[in-house]
């Protein structure tokens, strides 16, 4: 029977109430030890014993990428004989940050994954494939292997290699479950099928999805996941983390966004001026972790846009809900008039079979407007490719990027730039003026 924690069956308000009471010593502990919020909190005459309600932590400063990535070391709040892991973001938006983490930080990295593995139904019977980078600093790969050892369960750390090798090592030991990038779960079904055998036919029951979107701005699943769950009948688990948060939001068996977990964390939604977003409307997700040690932070903006859920699940659990990424504040596109967010290029993308691999680059133009174009690898011939093609992107975007195919080789390069641990799928080459 899955876990529950009791503050996740409580009401919202109680959850509140709940978190309010681990606030005041969260801020006590960032201005006795955290030189960059020491720092913040004088500029800004603030003091947190005068913190009287949620209303007064709405009129707090918010931290940006930008102050971790300029003042990394500022957020420290240990000594370094205090640290027992250092991890790095993957520098996606800009260059990579150091996280540093206590003993104490690795045991609530591998309470919060113990808690995403019971979301997903998980139990000590599961062996679970670890299909993902497990060393170049790489948090998720910590988080998973602790989370399924504080379990019970069994891991096998293949880490992301060829299809064929992963086969391999989940018909050998009766691999139950995989935390895989979705992406890569095609190149699986080919690679069986290729092999004479179907993926149905194999012990993998459940994937922990991690990386990449399974679900629509509705909830329903994205191309991508319609894809995978055509050829393969399997139960597909999408989560939201981030290496600065130290904390996953995990869908439950019914798929309706990851289940935020209060005593790990408060989470906002932001509108533009940094106010709360009205219950439905999307915002940018910011939040503030407790029970931290190394690098606490406080109203930290991801620059994520998502909506929040806030009905009671059927799973058991009544805390908010996480929808998926419906772009990145940072990588909104202004193409010829129409406003596009790259996760809504990579669903029209994944739902064309034609395209087997793809990199969405965005650049400025002479005319000091966005330019998007499109990298693609194929098995057709681009004259018929492009027939294909251009009336699903008027369809579907009203415009047609420009579009250049690259052979396997160009396209494997494109997405793993210096052997990069993550595929790159967007670039962003534009100039700020």
């Amino acid at each position: 029977m899955a876990f529950i924690p009791a503050i996740e069956q409580k009401k919202l308000s109680e959850q509140a109430d709940f978190q309010w009471e681990k606030l005041g010593p969260a801020l006590v502990y960032l201005q006795q030890h955290s030189p960059f919020y020491k720092r913040l909190f004088r500029q800004h005459q603030f003091d947190p014993k005068a913190l009287r309600s949620w209303q007064d932590f709405n009129e707090l400063p918010t931290t940006s990428k930008e102050d971790l990535q300029r003042y990394n070391t500022d957020f420290l709040c240990v000594a370094p004989r205090a640290i027992r892991e250092y991890v790095a973001t993957s520098g996606t938006l800009g260059r990579p940050v150091s996280i540093a983490l206590t003993q104490n930080d690795l045991l609530r990295l591998a309470y919060n994954e113990y808690l995403s593995f019971h979301c997903i139904g998980a139990t000590e019977h599961d062996i679970f494939q670890l299909m993902l980078t497990l060393d170049r600093q790489f948090m998720a790969g910590v988080a998973y292997y602790s989370g399924l050892s504080l379990l019970g369960a069994a891991s096998v750390r293949t880490g992301p290699g060829l299809p064929a090798m992963q086969w391999d090592t989940i018909r050998q030991l009766n691999t139950t479950g995989l935390v895989a990038v979705p992406s890569f779960l095609p190149k699986m079904i080919a690679e069986a099928e290729a092999s004479g055998f179907s993926a149905n036919d194999t012990t993998v029951k459940k994937v922990l999805a991690i990386g990449e979107s399974l679900r629509d701005d509705q909830l329903r699943p994205n191309a991508l996941a319609q894809q995978i769950t055509r050829d393969w009948n399997i139960q597909l688990y999408g989560t939201y983390a981030a290496t600065e948060l130290q904390t996953a939001f995990t869908e439950c068996s019914a798929g309706k966004g990851g289940h935020h977990h209060p005593e790990l964390i408060i989470a906002e939604l932001l509108d533009d001026s940094g106010q709360p977003v009205i219950p439905g409307e999307q915002g940018e997700l910011t939040i503030t972790t407790l029970g931290v040690e190394g690098m606490p932070l406080l109203r930290y903006r991801t620059g994520d846009i998502c909506r929040g859920y806030y009905e009671p699940c059927s799973c058991g659990r009544h805390t908010m809900r996480l929808g998926p990424v419906l772009g990145r504040k940072q990588q909104m596109i202004k193409f010829k008039g129409t406003s596009l967010y790259p996760p809504a290029i990579f669903d029209t993308l994944n739902s064309i079979p034609a395209i087997r691999e793809y990199v969405v680059e965005v650049s400025t133009g002479a005319d000091e407007q966005d330019q998007v174009s499109l990298y693609l690898y194929s098995d057709m011939d681009p004259a018929s490719c492009n027939e294909l093609l251009h009336p699903v992107f008027r369809h579907k975007w009203r415009v047609i990027p420009h579009i250049h195919y690259c052979s396997a080789e160009e396209i494997r390069q494109l997405q793993f730039p210096n052997h990069n641990r993550k595929p790159v799928k967007f670039i962003d080459h534009r100039t700020l003026f």
